[in-house]
């Protein structure tokens, strides 16, 4: 059974497109191969609510500049919610912040990450990157390429925003005299916010339920030993238990769905096939995770892509560890993992 998508035609940048009462789907470019970020506006009484802010870069603030003046009916901008800390949901936030005089509202969690990540200079942080991966078997000028960037982070988000407000589990906001319902999702990222407006079945999930890719599931240096895998799956089979099959699914990337247990049911079936085939190509010679790349991906990485990637890569070992079905041992510096069985 396939996915359901209503709405077919793509809303031009710097236009807005209705999708539900009171909400509008923005869609704003990205300068990667995944080229572009679903955002959300939606009407709250006398002004809008912003649901994440796009790449902190010149293209887009040209594109907010011009949807303040022409797009918002002139009402003011009231809220800007921050799904999660990536720059592509978080990186215009401190701009709109100071432009519109609006608070920010976000998890703990994430802006702890986001603050962290920040903080660190372009050296500490292509030295931690040069020797986390290198311990998993990145090595050479792929090494060079990818922890050479110093902190591409804190050069797409502009600025940081300041004293947001904290949400978490459980919690509900009011907008347009509506509720909306905080779910969390994790392994993507550590508290991502996902927002349900039950009256009409309706869930904007950012990046934690994506309709055609999963999404990137990354150790970072600061967490070595993080488990994102079963963070990822186990957190989006508690938002399948709670929401109905029915609800219309807003992603961050791709095109809005129905079809969400059918669609969590299929990321959850895919990350355990690639833990199966990752175990399986341990079984007979101990790999690191940087041999584990052509095991789970059958395409040419760019330099962005490849740091995802070992990340990913990582993230699935870490997994198999936890769970028993591969055992870990450094040789000469280097982390190699032979299957248990």
């Amino acid at each position: 059974m396939s996915l359901h998508y209503p709405f077919t035609d793509l809303p031009p940048a710097g236009q807005r497109f209705k999708v539900a009462d009171g909400v509008y789907w923005l869609r704003f470019p990205l300068p990667f191969a995944l080229d572009h970020i679903n955002l959300w506006l939606l009407e709250d009484h006398h002004g809008w609510v912003i649901v994440d802010t796009g790449l902190g870069v010149r293209r887009s603030r040209e594109i907010w500049q011009q949807l303040l003046s022409e797009q918002l009916d002139g009402k003011p901008v009231t809220r800007i919610i921050v799904t999660h800390y990536h720059p592509d949901h978080l990186g215009m936030a401190g701009w709109l912040q100071q432009h519109c005089q609006a608070p920010v509202i976000m998890s703990r969690g994430e802006w702890q990450l986001a603050s962290h990540i920040c903080d660190a200079s372009d050296e500490q942080t292509i030295e931690r990157f040069k020797h986390f991966l290198g311990s998993h078997g990145l090595q050479g000028d792929n090494l060079d390429k990818v922890a050479g960037k110093g902190n591409g982070f804190r050069r797409v988000v502009m600025p940081m925003p300041v004293d947001p407000q904290f949400v978490g589990a459980g919690d509900n906001l009011t907008i347009d005299g509506q509720r909306w319902q905080i779910h969390i999702g994790r392994g993507h990222a550590p508290e991502h916010l996902c927002l349900y407006r039950e009256s009409d079945r309706l869930l904007i999930s950012g990046d934690q339920v994506l309709p055609t890719i999963s999404s990137n599931l990354m150790v970072r240096p600061t967490e070595p030993e993080a488990n994102p895998v079963a963070a990822f799956v186990g957190s989006l089979k508690a938002i399948r238990d709670a929401l109905p099959r029915d609800t219309l699914v807003l992603p961050a990337h791709g095109l809005p769905f129905r079809g969400l247990h059918q669609r969590i049911n299929a990321l959850a079936d895919h990350h355990d096939q690639q833990l199966d085939q990752v175990q399986a190509a341990c079984r007979h010679h101990p790999h690191n995770a940087h041999d584990m790349l052509p095991v789970m991906f059958r395409r040419e990485l760019d330099v962005q892509q490849l740091m995802f990637a070992m990340g990913e890569s990582i993230a699935h070992l870490n997994c198999l560890v936890e769970q028993g079905r591969v055992q870990r041992q450094n040789r000469g510096g280097i982390w190699v993992f032979r299957s248990a069985a």
